[in-house]
């Protein structure tokens, strides 16, 4: 068994593909981890900004909240219809462009694009940051621990997606068990209390005093800080075909599992926050305890299960990058077959998965993590941006499709969409006006790059279809033998292999031999004796050998420009360069020989035409 079959299992034919489909159980954890593990930092961003308000900002926690949740309901119910309407998948990407048109498509992939690239980097962070701030003495490997992580994720997605989804699914049901268990006893004992419950373990400080008051604008900036509870909802209608049949069914029960889940979490934790009188602490200051460690412990106690959960909250918030893994290689697809990216990303590895896709989200999501050393708090608020975005362009083509297509229901499938449509955009003015200063404009600059090279992209597959097309039929004439020019440096098999394969296309056969000022002539000396002699002798005309001088020490770049003054010298005749190449038996014995070969093959397709064609004649070393 090869190490790639270890670290990636065996490769699957495409006929396994269906039973890489996974089902609700399964799907959960794949395409929910981002959304569900956003009810860890969702609430405490909102209450974080609730702080100077004292106790009374905490009384606002539910009505935010509240709203936050219906908006919720109200993408829930367009995503079921956009999954019925588009099996295929491509979710906001795909709708946008066949509605709105290509424009509006690639402005909602590039809004996702960015939203996963900083999903992935921030559920990494954030997931490192909150074990680091349990057990102090890993602070100096922050940045080991995240790119740790981002290997291991990295790698499970490379194994397929039905493997992802084993690995995932016993720390997403333990977070969200251990969260429900908590709000659960949290809600019997608020009943119980008359709805004023003594905690196990009070706050470790009191309630501060209130230093502003409320304000419209204050509020707007809490709803779009708690509307990061809100990334991750469109994943489900990405990746619609790894659902098992009936596929459409499947994925749409998966959204309301994992939706449903997301409602009780927000609303349970909000509702619990305010009952125990539970008020964010300021992350950059001494004592720092998280709004979930509070809560779990005000409920029950500091124990086995308080650590169970906060411990499954630190490796969900590690491993909530896994949804951006799942849908980033999906929608790179989707966008590479109208030739907008690549079509290398449209292409699945051995084990089913877009291999490219995971690859590039794994590198850029490294280089995030290491220009901000892996803490990334500074990117949160950028990334709700291209949520929204992806989400009102989506409602938007959805109403769009309705109309065009019409039928029984369209009226109501419209104003569901359109309700979606005009909530989802009020948000993003919302997050977008909130956010502006605090880093949301480099969000809109990344979209406008990615735009830009996504269109570059499309006119450069356009100009090379443009230039191979071809509609006349294969020109029959009486082919004329090429001119043959065989780099050697020096008599030895693989000069006499190649050479011997030389004879069999042409007559007209010139070595080239770049000389060193300090070099021995033996290949001049006995070129007579072991090429000219032996073809004279069967009736050929022998190969010529020139010899180029070389003061500088160059060897691919002299014989480059001697094909291409051959070439110049000869029009309308093909140049054939035969390009003698050793080919190490194992990978180890790779670095232990020159690359001349390899190096002088790039400059002759860097510089030629398509009159000039490289050959290939290996010799393989068997010891």
């Amino acid at each position: 068994m090869s190490i790639l079959d270890i670290l990636l299992g065996k490769p699957l034919a495409t006929s396994d593909e269906r039973g890489e489909q996974v089902g609700v159980s399964a799907g959960i954890p794949i395409f929910g981890l981002d959304a569900l593990s956003s009810a860890a930092y969702g609430p405490e961003a909102a209450l974080t900004l609730l702080i100077p308000l004292g106790l009374a900002g905490v009384a606002h926690i539910v009505p935010i909240s509240a709203s936050i949740i219906v908006l919720l309901t109200i993408v829930y119910f367009s995503y079921r219809q956009t999954i019925a309407a588009y099996p295929g998948g491509g979710g906001s990407y795909t709708v946008a462009s066949e509605n709105l048109g290509t424009f509006p498509g690639l402005l909602a992939a590039a809004a996702l694009m960015l939203d996963y690239i900083l999903t992935a980097a921030v559920g990494i962070s954030a997931g490192v940051g909150a074990l680091v701030s349990a057990l102090p003495t890993l602070e100096p490997h922050t940045l080991s621990l995240c790119l740790g992580i981002l290997a291991l994720i990295t790698l499970v997605n490379l194994r397929g997606v039905r493997e992802a989804g084993i690995v995932f699914i016993l720390p997403t049901f333990l977070f969200v068990g251990t969260l429900l268990l908590t709000i659960a006893v949290g809600l019997s004992k608020t009943i119980l209390a008359g709805g004023h419950p003594t905690p196990v373990v009070p706050s470790p400080a009191p309630l501060p005093a209130a230093t502003a008051v409320v304000g419209l604008w204050l509020l707007l900036q809490v709803f779009s800080n708690g509307c990061t509870a809100m990334t991750g909802v469109e994943a489900v209608s990405n990746g619609v075909r790894a659902f098992r049949e009936p596929t459409v069914n499947t994925a749409q029960r998966a959204l309301t599992v994992i939706i449903g889940l997301l409602i009780v979490l927000l609303a349970g934790i909000a509702y619990l926050v305010r009952a125990y009188g539970i008020a964010a602490t300021d992350p950059g200051q001494p004592g720092y305890q998280s709004v979930l460690s509070m809560l779990v412990a005000a409920v029950a106690g500091r124990g086995w299960f308080y650590y169970v959960t906060i411990g499954s909250v630190l490796v969900i918030l590690s491993l909530s990058a896994n949804t951006a893994f799942a849908d980033f290689p999906r929608l790179c697809r989707a966008v590479a077959q109208n030739n907008f990216l690549p079509h290398a990303f449209g292409f699945r590895g051995r084990r089913l998965v877009y291999t490219e896709g995971i690859l590039v989200l794994a590198a850029l999501t490294a280089v995030l993590l290491m220009l901000f050393g892996g803490v990334t708090d500074r990117l949160i608020p950028l990334y709700a941006i291209g949520a929204f975005l992806a989400f009102t362009l989506s409602q938007a083509g959805m109403v769009a499709h309705w109309k065009r297509v019409g039928g029984s229901g369209a009226g109501h499938s419209m104003f569901v969409n359109g309700l979606g449509a005009v909530a989802t955009g009020i948000t993003l003015l919302v997050v977008l006006v909130a956010k502006f200063t605090q880093g949301a404009w480099v969000s809109a600059l990344l979209i406008v790059a990615m735009l830009s090279a996504m269109v570059w992209v499309r006119r450069h597959y356009g100009r090379v279809a443009e230039e191979t097309r071809s509609s006349a039929p294969l020109a029959v004439v009486k082919p004329h033998a090429p001119i043959v020019i065989v780099p050697i440096q020096d008599w030895d098999r693989i000069a006499q292999n190649a050479l011997e394969f030389a004879l069999t296309l042409s007559t007209e056969i010139t070595a080239v031999h770049v000389a060193m000022e300090d070099e021995d002539r033996h290949l001049q000396r006995e070129w007579g004796r072991m090429v000219e002699a032996p073809v004279t002798r069967a009736g050929i005309v022998p190969p010529k050998l020139v010899v180029l001088p070389s003061p500088y020490r160059l060897v691919a770049l002299p014989i480059c420009d001697y094909v291409l003054k051959v070439e110049a010298e000869n029009p309308g005749r093909q140049i054939a360069v035969i390009v003698p190449e050793l080919v190490e038996h194992h990978w180890y014995h790779y670095p232990l020989h020159n690359k001349r070969a390899e190096i002088l093959k790039w400059f002759i397709l860097l510089k030629g035409n398509q009159r000039i064609v490289l050959i290939n004649v290996p010799w393989y070393i068997k010891a």
